[in-house]
């Protein structure tokens, strides 16, 4: 399980970061997007997929999370 943060880049796409692998990607599809949960499923563009535990409303970002691989 790893530390992630994430933050929004420049063009208001959402960023995934994991520092001690160096990988930056941008997330193409998340779970819950709404105003009463946040989270869930994330799909990157590279592909690779991950969990992240919903929260039950949008959080403040950037924030630093574990996420889970699928």
């Amino acid at each position: 399980m790893p530390n992630v943060m994430l933050r929004y880049n420049d063009a208001g796409d959402l960023v995934f970061y994991v520092a001690k692998k160096d990988l930056e990607e941008t997330v193409v599809a998340m779970e819950h997007q709404g105003p009463e949960q946040w989270g869930g499923e994330l799909e990157l563009r590279d592909g690779a997929r991950f969990y992240l535990e919903p929260f039950e409303k949008p959080p403040k970002l950037p924030l630093t999370v574990r996420v889970r691989r699928i």
